[in-house]
C-alpha cells in the first residue's frame, strides 16, 4: 500500500466517525432544555463536633442552553446563627454560569454568641437559588448535627513531599499535601492556613481547578489536596514560612511550609521628562540625564551600559557602571554624546542599552546635528563681500 492510499484510507475513517457522531451530538444538544440549573449542597447532612466549623461546598450548575445569572440567598437558619456563601474567599450573592458551566462555592455558618464552639444539637439551613428574572427557583437544605462527643476522626496525618518551594515574586506556588484519616470513621476535614500578611491561599482537590474549604475522607483512607499560594505583587525577596491546618472534630494536624522568593527583576531606563531628543554640532558634546529605575522586587547589581551609535561618534557614560539599585529606587547617569567632526547636518539615532541583573531596557535618542555657528559667520562675511563687490562694480561702471 502506498503512502497516498494509506492517507486516503485514514481520512475516510475519520470522516465516517464524524458522520456517525454528528447526529448523536446534535440530538444530545436538542435534549437539553432551553433554560435550567441545579443547586445543591455537596453534603446535605453532616455530623460535627463542638470544636468543628460548619463549612460545606455548595455546587451550582447550568444544565440549559442559555447563559444564566443565579442569585443565591440563605433563607433559613437557626436563631442566633450567622450564615453566608463565599466564592474565592469573598462573600457572594450570585454567580454567572455559561452554558454547561458549574461553580463550587462554600456555605459557612457559625453561632454569633460563641464563634469558637458549636452548641450541641441539630440545626437546619436552607439556601434559595433563582435566576435573575425569577423564572426558575430551587432550594437546597443542609442539616448539621453537633454532638458533644465527636463522631469525627480521632487521628489525622498531614504530610508533603516538598515543604519548600522557590521562585520569583510574580509566580504562583502549589504545594501537594496528603491528608490521612487514620480513624475507623468517615470524617469531614476542614482546611485552613495561617499566611503572611497580604498573601492569598486556596485549596483544590488533586487534578482539579475548583476551590474547596473542606474534604470528606473515608475511614483509614487518604486524599491529596493542592495548596495554591500567591504572594503580593511587590513582595520582597526572602523566605516566607506559613502553616496549613486540618481539623476534624477535636483531632487536628498542621504542617509547616515555606516559599522562598527570589524576587522579580525589571529595570526601566528613560529621562525625567520623557524627552528623548537633543541637538548639537559636529564635534560638540550633548549631555543627557538618563534615569535607571528598579521596577522589580529584587535588588539590581552591576548595571552596565552599551551604546549603538553612528560611525566615528563617541558616547560616554558617567558613571560607567552602577553598583546597586534597590527595589523601587533609581539612579541618574549622565550620557555624553559627541558627533564626529565631519558629521553632516541632519537627524541621527543613538541607542543606549542598560543591562542589569536578569533584566535590561533600551532607550533610543534622536540627535539633531546642526551647522556650526562659525559657518554662519562665514556666510555673513561672504554676503557682505558680495554686496561690497557689487557696490564697487556699480560705482566703477557708473563713472564710465
Amino acid at each position: 500500500m502506498t503512502k497516498r492510499s494509506a492517507f486516503i484510507g485514514f481520512m475516510v475513517v475519520i470522516l465516517a466517525v464524524f458522520t456517525a457522531l454528528g447526529p448523536a451530538l446534535a440530538e444530545e444538544k436538542r435534549e437539553k432544555p432551553e433554560r435550567g440549573f441545579v443547586a445543591a449542597m455537596v453534603y446535605p447532612g453532616v455530623t460535627l463536633g463542638v470544636d468543628d466549623k460548619v463549612r460545606v461546598d455548595l455546587k451550582v450548575k447550568n444544565v440549559g442552553r442559555s447563559d444564566e445569572t443565579i442569585l443565591l440567598a440563605v433563607t433559613e437558619k437557626p436563631e442566633g446563627w450567622k450564615a453566608e456563601i463565599k466564592g474565592y474567599g469573598k462573600v457572594v450573592s450570585g454567580v454567572f454560569l455559561g452554558e454547561g458551566d458549574d461553580q463550587t462555592m462554600t456555605f459557612s455558618a457559625e453561632p454569633e454568641a460563641d464563634k469558637d464552639r458549636l452548641p450541641p444539637g441539630t440545626y437546619k439551613f436552607k439556601v434559595e437559588a433563582r435566576t435573575r428574572d425569577g423564572a426558575f427557583t430551587q432550594e437546597t437544605d443542609l442539616t448539621v448535627e453537633v454532638v458533644a462527643k465527636e463522631k469525627a476522626a480521632e487521628g489525622i496525618k498531614l504530610t508533603t513531599s516538598y515543604p519548600v518551594l522557590k521562585g520569583p515574586s510574580d509566580a504562583k506556588f502549589e504545594f501537594s499535601l496528603d491528608v490521612n484519616n487514620d480513624s475507623d470513621e468517615d470524617a469531614l476535614f476542614n482546611l485552613s492556613a495561617v499566611m503572611p500578611e497580604s498573601w492569598e491561599v486556596s485549596f483544590k482537590p488533586a487534578y482539579e481547578q475548583k476551590q474547596i474549604s473542606s474534604l470528606q475522607i473515608k475511614a483509614n483512607q487518604s486524599k491529596s489536596v493542592g495548596v495554591e499560594v500567591s504572594p503580593p505583587p511587590q513582595a520582597q525577596a526572602g523566605e516566607y514560612p506559613f502553616k496549613v491546618k486540618v481539623q476534624a472534630g477535636s483531632a487536628k494536624a498542621e504542617v509547616d511550609l515555606m516559599v522562598a522568593l527570589t524576587g522579580t527583576y525589571k529595570i526601566k531606563a528613560g529621562t525625567a521628562t520623557g524627552l528623548l531628543s537633543t541637538a548639537t554640532q559636529p564635534g560638540q558634546e550633548a549631555v543627557i540625564s538618563l534615569y535607571v529605575r528598579n521596577e522589580g522586587s529584587a535588588p539590581q547589581r552591576q548595571i552596565s551600559f552599551v551604546s549603538f551609535k553612528p560611525e566615528n561618534w563617541k558616547v560616554e557614560f558617567s558613571p560607567e557602571k552602577v553598583g546597586e539599585i534597590k527595589a523601587g529606587e533609581f539612579k541618574q547617569v549622565e550620557v555624553k554624546i559627541i558627533p564626529s567632526e565631519d558629521a553632516l547636518v541632519g537627524d541621527y539615532s543613538v541607542a543606549v542599552n542598560a543591562q542589569g541583573e536578569k533584566s535590561s531596557d533600551d532607550v533610543e535618542f534622536r540627535v539633531t546635528v546642526k551647522a556650526s555657528s562659525a559657518w554662519g559667520w562665514i556666510g555673513v562675511a561672504i554676503i557682505l563681500l558680495v554686496i561690497i563687490g557689487l557696490a564697487f562694480t556699480f560705482k566703477f561702471l557708473g563713472r564710465r
